[in-house]
Parts: structure tokens; sequence; C-alpha cells
């Protein structure tokens, strides 16, 4: 079921998934059987955070179908004067296409030459020309999703849209639906189905938000499984009846939980990254590439 948001005047109008009221089984009794940690070098164990398998309840809520865009967030800065991610800065997306005009020629040359793809003999294009293939990639960037955020900044956002980050509760059960699958489209893993990074060029890895259809959770919510990993409301805390004591358990009002894949793993292109019941952390200032949110309500 399909809504569309209604938040506050001036905020954006996001296309949002209905998830009924009711109890779904979360977490996972899954133990590293194949000696993944070692082999790997991971710090931390893996699946003991997830422990035990168990059900909550949740009332009715909504949460958006695909994560926030650059071009939502640019509104959310431009409205409230917030300072813009820093990635934005980097690759120009700061700009405000109604200051082309007076933008120094050789900046948009330089910027252009830089992010156009393919790549343009911009030393003979006039200023109407840069002005032309700049606003394109603007565009091309407003359709990514934003990363570069606190989990302070997505929480702003959300509240100024008129919603609210996802309990990590929802955000997992909006990814794995009622049968509780492992991936938001099933069972058995296919890397063919998220964006993972594979086959991207490198510094380009990003899709659009939504670009691939596959990796939809059966309450049809988008990007669950990769693209970008997503911040959520919850502190990181272990489950009731959980068997596991981390010692970043101390420190709730640091570590904030972060949800799903991301299309910057690496050679790390293993299955257990794009799992639904997959638990991250970071701290709650913490921003990264492969980083952004979606809200809820």
């Amino acid at each position: 079921m399909a809504l569309s948001g209604c938040g506050k005047e001036g905020s954006t109008q996001s296309d949002m998934v209905a998830v009924p009221a009711g109890q779904y089984a979360i977490g996972s009794n899954k133990v590293d059987d194949e000696g993944l940690q070692k082999k790997y070098g991971f710090v931390e164990p893996l699946y003991l955070d997830e422990h035990p398998l168990h059900k909550v309840a949740v009332r009715y809520f909504m949460i958006d179908r695909y994560e926030v865009s650059n071009a939502q967030y640019k509104k959310f800065v431009l409205g409230t004067h917030r300072a813009m991610p820093p990635a934005w800065v980097r690759n120009g997306y700061d700009v405000d296409e109604s200051k082309l005009d007076v933008l120094d020629l050789e900046w948009m040359r330089r910027m252009t030459t830089e992010y156009a793809k393919p790549a343009l003999d911009t030393k003979a294009m006039q200023r109407a020309e840069l002005q032309a293939e700049f606003r394109k990639i603007l565009q091309q960037r407003d359709s990514l999703p934003v990363t570069s955020v606190s989990w302070n900044d997505a929480h702003e956002y959300c509240a100024w849209a008129g919603k609210r980050l996802p309990s990590e509760a929802e955000w997992e059960i909006a990814a794995r639906g009622s049968q509780s699958l492992e991936y938001p489209w099933g069972d058995e893993f296919d890397i063919s189905k998220t964006n993972s990074g594979q086959g991207r060029e490198e510094g380009d890895i990003l899709a659009p938000v939504g670009a691939f259809p596959a990796d939809k959770s059966p309450f049809g919510v988008y990007d669950m499984g990769g693209n970008v990993s997503e911040w959520v409301e919850d502190a990181y805390q272990p489950y009731p009846g959980s068997d596991y004591s981390s010692p970043l358990y101390n420190e709730p009002q640091q570590q904030r939980v972060v949800r799903g894949g991301n299309a910057a793993i690496g050679h790390y292109k293993l299955s257990l990254y794009f799992r639904g019941a997959l638990r991250h952390h970071k701290p709650a200032e913490f921003k990264s590439a492969e980083l952004g949110f979606r809200c809820a309500k």
C-alpha cells in the first residue's frame, strides 16, 4: 500500500509504504560455523548480537519506499540553512543552479571535466555549454541517496519532514516481511539483485534510489539490501534474552544502530552483509559516503 507522506509545509512529499500492526520475528540464531570471523579478520564475532530470534509487537507504521535522496535533503539544508554534507562541497553538488551565471568559468571547466561522463573537451566549451553540462551533473546527483550525514542530521531531517527515523525493529520488519526472509527478495543470496558496488566504477558506486527493482522487500520497500547503509533510531543495545555482551553496549548514547548493506563493501562480497537481520553500529556523529537513511511515521 503506497501512501503520500504529509510533512509540514515546505517539507518533501515522500512515497511511503504501510506496514500492518502485528507480531513479527526479528533477529536470528545463526552462528559462524564457517569460521568467517577468523578467515576475514573481523574484530567482532559474527551474528551473536542478532541473538536470539524473537518476536516483537509493532503498531501500524509507514516507512519511506526509498532512501532519502540528495534532492530531498538539499531542500532541507537550503530551507534550514544547515551545513551541507562534506561530499557535496567536494563534488560541486552544493552549487545552487541559480548561481551558475556568476560562477568562475575555469572552476566550472574543472568541475565539469572531473565529473562529466563521458569525458568532454571542456577547454573548447563556452559558458552556456558548461552550464548545460553542469546542470546535467547536478540532476544526475539529485536521485542518488544522500550520504555523509550523521545520526543527528538524519534525525532532524525526519522531524523537519513531519516524520521520524524508523526503529530498529521497524526497519528489519520492513526489510524481511512477515516471513522474516533472509534478504529483502527472499532466502537465497543473489548479488545481482542489489547494488553491492559490483561492476560499478570506483568513486561512482552509488545508484539512484530504487534503481535495483529486485532489491524490494515483501512490503515494497527498496534498497534495504544494498546501495547505502541506513541510520535507525535505536542505540546499540542487546536484544532481550541475548547471551552476548559487547563492551559497546555500555555506550548507549554514542553507538547508534545502522542497518543494511552498501555498495562500498569492496572485496568482502559476502552474503552476510546484505542480510535483513545484520546489525551494524556507529557513533552518532559518524559520517560516511556509504551511510544514509530513510524516514518512518
